[in-house]
């Protein structure tokens, strides 16, 4: 029986908690590469404000000009005013109000033309960055891991990158340069008063966004971790569709997965309470600083000392503030949560690689392929040794089987050669191939090296040739039917409507286990290492296809390295060595004559299979004795 780690196990490594300036932190070198790019969109993103802000001044001398119009002609002293000024001067300011709006959309579209490679390769890059980490984690993580949530993360993860990208950009530095502008015009050109109310307003209206943002965050942070163990509870419970069936389980899978739909929804009702507060509250104070400083625009105009160009003027600053400011509120909320969900993210890049490559370590260089494991030591954990001082050598070009009752320990001699997990090196011991230990050669080296045939097949949810040619993607169609017809599965193939475009089906659920076994061996023979590793390579298979196979595996494992992990001893009988093992312990080794003459755990495992064999043909001939 395979031995994994159990939840008594260390955790992984803490990263400790992480906040929003260090997510935005990792995500800056992902925009630094395109700096050229971002400062020429910045510089869109400034002319667009400008224009923006030339909108209302425009406005306002159309509307001055306009007053001044209907003045003269309630005087009578401009008959012809109207026409004259419409044709002149305020003619030209209507053309300018048209091309400053046309100015600020062109600005803003080349803004967005500029930053979108940026946006879509920080996420291109990031993705992939995260995709080949978790690729290159040990085996105790993704032991350890939930599928679905795990993937609910990345996903959330790279949105969350356009998300931040798009709102800072797109508005919340566009918002800020306009109140900066707006700010200093009134200054300018009005009183202090305009530009202090409208800061103060901002000032407050920030304040208690990022206050209240702050105290709802728990809540989606809440809702995440629910929707992402909703989720990994329903994939895993699909991906045991068989299993659920099997049991009869089906209400029950559906009560868990309710469950975890229960706490999501009560966790989003808090949340949407918590977001009506915050839109009242921000509606409030901005209601509140528009009246003061229209009260006291309108004094001005009733006073005379700013014209009616200047109050509609004062009125459109004020809503093109407080419109983008109003949706600032929403924007800073969104951002809150892109920062969540990178975090989760970038969480996945801090896992440190258990199974790392020393600095500048070679290629594994294979000259005649002999394996050698000296004193191994190993435990998945540190309360229960797994391996007790295990030496063997498996010489170049010959067969070692290694035997043994259920969790002897023989399926992880097959991690630990594959460096799924690293051997201790001070009381670990030490696994060499051609006299090179495999710690310090590369990881990839070390497995295109080697070919296994495991004893539980997974398959892509892909078509039948794919899965073969995953052993070497770049052979061409003809070798892997020619691998296909050595594993005997290609008659089948060709059977099958779809012929090798046939899909599998999730996990290859669509073929029988020797099919799916067929397919692994298949894939193994186009790989073509010079090392190989059969685990139960043919414990799924009939006593006739396994015969068939048991012939073809011994004929390409003439001329290769070969380790056989096997339940069955009738297929490890031509074997050059069998080790046998029991409890992490190497108890007995030699060929099967002379383990049979010994007459130890190996005789007697020979005969109890033996005589199960044998039990089948005796039934048959008893019930035909008493017919």
């Amino acid at each position: 029986m395979r031995r994994f780690p159990t939840s008594n196990e260390p955790p992984l490594p803490a990263t400790g908690p992480r906040n929003d300036w260090q997510t935005i932190v990792s995500l800056l070198p992902y925009l630094t590469a395109y700096r050229w790019r971002v400062g020429f969109a910045l510089t869109c993103l400034i002319g667009a404000k400008v224009a923006n802000l030339g909108v209302p001044i425009v406005m306002k001398h159309i509307v001055d000009g306009l007053a001044s119009v209907r003045h003269l002609a309630a005087l009578g002293r401009a008959e012809h005013a109207p026409g004259i000024v419409l044709v002149g001067g305020i003619g030209l300011l209507v053309v300018a109000y048209a091309v400053v709006r046309l100015s600020t959309s062109l600005f803003t579209e080349l803004r967005e033309i500029l930053f979108s490679k940026v946006t879509e390769s920080a996420v291109r890059q990031l993705a992939l960055k995260v995709f080949r980490h978790l690729h290159g984690l040990s085996l105790r993580f993704h032991l350890d891991r939930q599928t679905g949530g795990m993937s609910r993360d990345i996903e959330r993860g790279t949105r969350g990158i356009t998300q931040l990208i798009s709102y800072s950009l797109y508005s919340i530095l566009p918002t800020l340069v306009e109140v900066g502008l707006v700010l200093g015009f009134f200054v300018v050109k009005y009183e202090a008063y305009y530009a202090i109310v409208t800061l103060v307003a901002l000032a407050a209206y920030i304040v208690f966004t990022v206050k209240v943002t702050e105290w709802r965050t728990h809540f989606r942070r809440t809702m995440n971790e629910l929707d992402s163990r909703a989720n990994s509870r329903a994939i895993d419970s699909l991906i045991n569709y068989e299993t659920v069936k099997y049991f009869g389980n089906e209400e029950w899978e559906t009560k868990r997965y309710d469950e975890n739909l229960h706490r999501y929804r009560a966790a989003a009702i808090q949340s949407q309470h918590s977001l009506s507060a915050l839109n009242f509250g921000q509606q409030a104070i901005i209601g509140t600083g528009l009246v003061f400083i229209l009260w006291r625009a309108t004094e001005g105009v009733m006073a005379g000392r700013l014209t009616l160009g200047d109050l509609v003027l004062i009125n459109t600053f004020m809503l093109q503030l407080y419109i983008p400011l109003n949706f600032l509120g929403v924007v800073y909320r969104e951002l809150k949560q892109s920062l969540t969900d990178m975090d989760r993210m970038f969480t996945l890049l801090t896992v440190s690689r258990e199974v790392a490559d020393e600095p500048g370590a070679p290629a594994l260089a294979v000259r005649g392929g002999e394996v050698c494991f000296s004193h191994v030591n190993f435990a998945y954990e540190p309360a229960r040794q797994i391996l007790h001082d295990v030496s063997f050598t498996i010489a170049a070009g010959t067969t070692t089987a290694v035997v043994g009752h259920s969790g002897s320990g023989k399926s992880t001699l097959s991690r630990l050669l594959f460096r799924f997990y690293d051997l201790d090196r001070t009381t670990g011991g030490a696994i060499t191939i051609d006299g090179q230990d495999i710690r310090d050669v590369t990881q990839d080296s070390l497995r295109a090296s080697i070919g296994i045939v495991p004893q539980d097949t997974v398959l892509f949810n892909d078509s039948i040739y794919y899965n073969i040619a995953y052993g070497r993607p770049t052979a061409s169609r003809d070798e892997v039917i020619a691998a296909a017809r050595a594993a005997h599965i290609h008659a089948f193939i060709e059977s099958l409507p779809k012929g090798y475009d046939t899909p599998v089906g999730e996990r290859g659920l669509k073929l029988s286990g020797g099919e799916k076994q067929r397919v692994a061996i298949a894939r193994t023979l186009l790989k073509n290492p010079p090392i190989l590793l059969f685990d139960e390579a043919t414990s799924a298979l009939d006593s006739r296809s396994e015969r068939a196979i048991q012939q073809e595996l011994d004929h390409i494992a003439r001329e290769r390295t070969t380790l056989v992990i096997a339940h069955r001893l009738s297929t490890v009988v031509h074997a050059q060595q069998i080790i046998v093992m029991d409890h992490g312990r190497i108890v007995e080794r030699g060929t099967h004559a002379e383990l049979l003459a010994a007459a130890g755990h190996y005789a007697q495992m020979w005969a109890l299979q033996q005589q199960r064999a044998a039990q089948p043909d005796a039934q048959i001939e008893a019930a035909a004795g008493g017919e």
